[in-house]
């Protein structure tokens, strides 16, 4: 709403702001909101359903207020990725990445955040929610981060948040590791965290950040279980941090704020990873295969290390093209960004349609 009623005692830097969502319509192929298009395998809901039958006794109970055993998947999870060696202490966990980020600007907001855009549009949103000001620091027009202009918005405003997304949403594009060196750098010099945002890192070539955290302090790495694990249903993110700081964020977390089911379920996901990497290769695969498709539609796509790709070059304006394939039942993103849309990559089939029906409003 814009009209808020006068009786309503709404927070006056609120009334601005609308919530994050996305539509959902029924009976279309949804390719919106970068979701991981595979059900869970058989095998894995089977285990699942055991796992929370088991839990199920314990409902009266509130759950592991310290999720420790998940904490302990995670690190194990993260280690064998990386050949890294955290602990449990390293790690913390919550529902869905958004409350972790959350968590991070409760704490830690007091000099304000920045985030370089086009990026995650949450970003921004939970910080203004927080009270945390928010500088928006730009990218350059291949939407990349520039590194000199980033390093003197830092040392100039000395927020005590640096937000970087790689691969970052909605774009696709990946930030390199250097880059990242340098940020942590610069933000260390000010007293800030670096809060690297790795919500699509299993979809990407590029090693994860995590092993900045040998070199600086500072450095966050947030993931979620909800992409490569096909878990959006089930709300799990986590980050990988200096025990201190994973202390220190603890003070702004609700009590008993993760379920048993939830636990359960995310403890049961990892440990059948590696069958679930093999969705994440098809999909990485089949983004392969659709950016090779729209190229020769005649259409842009930014190189993308996610599971979905941002594309331009269409005729008519990208509301236009989003209404024409809504009309022929698939659902895309338009993301704010003039001229652009974004597509998530779905199954062979979903992949299809959404080609076939682009081909008929090709530039």
């Amino acid at each position: 709403m814009s009209n808020w009623p006068d009786w309503l005692p709404l927070r006056p830097d609120l009334k601005g702001l609308t919530p994050y969502g996305a539509p959902q319509i029924k009976e279309v192929t949804a390719l919106n909101t970068n979701e991981n298009p595979f059900p869970l395998p058989d095998k894995v809901v089977k285990e699942i359903l055991d796992a929370i039958t088991v839990e199920a006794s314990n409902l009266n109970r509130y759950p592991d207020r310290d999720a420790l055993e998940l904490r302990e998947a995670l690190a194990n999870y993260i280690n064998q990725e990386n050949k890294s060696e955290f602990k449990s202490q390293n790690i913390w966990v919550a529902n869905g990445s958004n409350e972790i980020l959350q968590t991070l600007a409760l704490a830690f907001g007091s000099r304000g955040a920045i985030g370089f855009t086009p990026s995650y549009s949450m970003h921004p949103l939970i910080a203004k929610v927080c009270g945390v000001n928010w500088v928006e620091g730009a990218r350059k027009t291949d939407f990349s981060i520039d590194s000199e202009s980033a390093a003197k918005q830092i040392s100039e405003l000395k927020p005590s948040l640096v937000f970087v997304t790689t691969p970052n949403n909605p774009t696709g594009n990946a930030v390199d590791i250097s880059l990242l060196k340098q940020l942590a750098a610069v933000a260390k010099s000010v007293n800030a965290l670096l809060v690297i945002d790795e919500a699509y890192e299993e979809f990407s070539s590029i090693d994860s950040s995590v092993s900045l955290l040998k070199e600086f302090e500072n450095v966050v790495v947030v993931r979620t279980m909800s992409k490569a694990f096909a878990l959006a249903g089930a709300r799990v993110g986590y980050l990988v941090a200096n025990p201190i700081i994973v202390d220190a964020a603890l003070i702004t977390r609700l009590p008993y704020h993760l379920s048993w089911q939830t636990q359960a379920i995310a403890k049961v996901a990892l440990s059948n990873y590696q069958m679930l990497q093999s969705e994440v290769n098809l999909i990485i695969s089949e983004r392969n295969r659709v950016a090779s498709e729209l190229r020769s539609l005649g259409l842009k796509v930014i190189e993308s290390e996610a599971n979905f790709l941002l594309f331009t070059g269409f005729s008519g304006d990208e509301k236009s093209v989003w209404e024409q394939l809504l009309k022929d039942k698939v659902l895309i993103r338009d993301v704010g960004i003039p001229g652009y849309l974004r597509v998530t990559i779905g199954t062979p089939n979903e992949n299809d349609q959404f080609l076939a029906a682009l081909a008929r409003h090709r530039p």
